[in-house]
């Protein structure tokens, strides 16, 4: 890679988003930063190169391995506007949940996926975000891409079989992690995640329920991204 752009792992991509845009879209650190990080080789050998000059799209890819349309993620969510659980947030110390929020937007709480409308449906961004059963937290993204690996049905089987090609690239969820530095997210055999919260295989709401239970999942996803900034930083 690169010796001479150093990746800021305590860069706040708000910081470069003009006023009113949302950081995924908006940072220009934010996209050089991914660009940089991403443009490496597959589990196959071959080079994802990310490309970021395609008009209309954020990042772009096309070769051999065909043609991916990707876009930024912030993946650790704060839940600071979900009204199901206002009542639980705003117990939170504001310094709290700000300090939750900067270090969200940091690269450690960063993601890429496709960006790309199939069919005119939901992107994997989208249905994450509004899925009941997920309401955008990472950990269970990570544990429904696992099954997806595994050929097991769980909630965002649907989304993510559609963009099944880009999936594919990294061969085998191992693949996938080691790719995106998310090797603080599973157990060391990665048979499994390490979630946030009490796991019941999705039958229980993916939200908070207490002050409690808010500050453990706020102590885990933060340790989630102190961690995969470490390796980002090890790894550039």
């Amino acid at each position: 890679m690169s010796d001479y752009i150093r990746i800021d792992t305590d860069f706040d991509f708000r910081s470069d988003t003009p006023p009113g845009k949302d950081p995924d879209s908006a940072s220009p650190t934010l996209k050089r930063y991914h660009k940089l990080l991403w443009s490496k080789s597959l589990p196959s050998g071959a080079k994802f190169e990310l490309d970021d000059t395609t008009p209309g799209a954020y990042l772009h890819h096309k070769s051999k391995l065909g043609e991916f349309f990707i876009a930024s993620d912030a993946v650790i969510p704060c839940f600071t506007r979900e009204q199901k659980i206002a009542h639980i947030v705003k117990k939170i110390p504001k310094s709290d949940l700000d300090e939750f929020n900067a270090i969200g937007y940091t690269i450690g709480g960063m993601m890429i996926f496709p960006g790309n409308r199939i069919d005119g449906k939901m992107t994997i961004n989208g249905v994450r975000g509004f899925h009941p059963r997920i309401k955008d937290r990472f950990d269970l993204t990570i544990e429904c891409i696992r099954r997806h690996y595994q050929r097991i049905d769980n909630p965002l089987a649907e989304t993510l079989n559609r963009y099944g090609d880009f999936f594919d690239l990294f061969v085998d969820f191992r693949g996938y992690v080691d790719f995106f530095l998310l090797q603080d997210m599973v157990s060391e055999d990665f048979s499994r995640v390490e979630f946030f919260s009490p796991f019941d295989d999705f039958n229980t709401s993916p939200l908070p329920s207490s002050t409690e239970e808010y500050a453990e999942y706020k102590r885990l996803a933060t340790e989630f991204i102190n961690s995969r900034n470490q390796r980002i930083a090890r790894s550039y």
